[in-house]
């Protein structure tokens, strides 16, 4: 393991895809474009162009000649093929096993034995194609910027994200649950006739100034990233509050317990579910992580 290894392993965890034959295999990644997009850089030539060249710089020592950037109208897919027998390809599959998609992947527990910067090369690469930082992913107050991260239908995923900002010492401070409780709490849309409008990707929200440690690997990201870092320390300093205090909080910290009982949901039985927690009643996102494993 190095950096760029646990960065590139970061990618294909957050949205990557595996295809074997019986001699060879082709990794892809899928960067979607609305991840790359800044509130200071709308056009997506611009992003693009910027995007590729810092992710190349990464990835191409380790991955060598073969390196593929296809772009699309909506993404831009990075892969490269290798003989089944290439040492790179080798280590994937052992940190991946038999995983096709990041649908499956889990985060092989040697992940979270890496040292720090490994386990922060990591994220970044996982937040390189899945996370975004926006002036509209505000919490209350205008300045309560948030990173995002957007998985779709992984749950496990959510759990060993979470898990590995823990081991950074990040705390999250929110999950938006692909859950009927969650996304439909108060069966507004099942009674509007949409029963499945609950089934969208997990978004998992950290403070921005939480986030700067590990940071993005894409430099105008990177950038959008340290301005809001700052807009939100200055914030609260302009209310006498440290920003430390506010933010750097586990939900197992807080002595606010939810009050708010929601009404049961039918969606609560569905097989898009895990098991372990199909056919329970939950009322807040942190009930669910827990049951789920992010826990103290």
């Amino acid at each position: 393991m190095n950096i760029e290894m646990a960065y590139l392993l970061g990618m294909i965890c957050g949205n990557g895809q595996i295809q074997r034959t019986s001699t060879n295999t082709t990794v892809s990644i899928d960067i979607p474009h609305k991840k790359l997009q800044t509130d200071e850089i709308h056009d997506v030539k611009l992003y693009v162009k910027a995007s590729i060249a810092d992710i190349r710089a990464i990835v191409e020592p380790l991955v060598g000649s073969g390196l593929d950037f296809i772009q699309n109208k909506s993404s831009t897919v990075l892969s490269f093929n290798k003989p089944n027998s290439d040492y790179l390809i080798r280590e994937i599959n052992r940190f991946i096993g038999n995983a096709t998609s990041h649908h499956d992947i889990n985060i092989h527990e040697d992940i979270f034995n890496c040292t720090l910067d490994e386990r922060r090369q990591f994220i970044k690469g996982f937040a390189d194609v899945t996370g975004y930082i926006r002036r509209s992913n505000v919490y209350f107050k205008k300045f309560e910027h948030r990173v995002y991260f957007e998985i779709p239908h992984n749950w496990q995923m959510v759990i060993d994200i979470c898990n590995l900002l823990k081991s950074t010492d990040i705390p999250v401070q929110t999950i938006d649950w692909a859950h009927p409780n969650m996304r439909d709490g108060n069966l507004t849309a099942y009674n509007d006739g949409k029963p499945s409008f609950w089934k969208k990707e997990h978004q998992i929200k950290v403070w921005a100034n939480e986030f700067t440690p590990i940071g993005f690997g894409i430099i105008h990201k990177q950038q959008a990233l340290e301005m809001f870092s700052e807009e939100l320390i200055a914030g609260y300093k302009a209310l006498n509050k440290d920003a430390d205090k506010k933010t750097h909080k586990y939900y197992w910290d807080s002595k606010r317990k939810s009050s708010k009982v929601k009404p049961p949901h039918p969606g609560e039985d569905d097989d898009f579910i895990p098991v372990t927690i199909r056919g329970k009643h939950f009322n807040s996102w942190s009930e669910i992580a827990k049951e789920l494993g992010y826990v103290e």
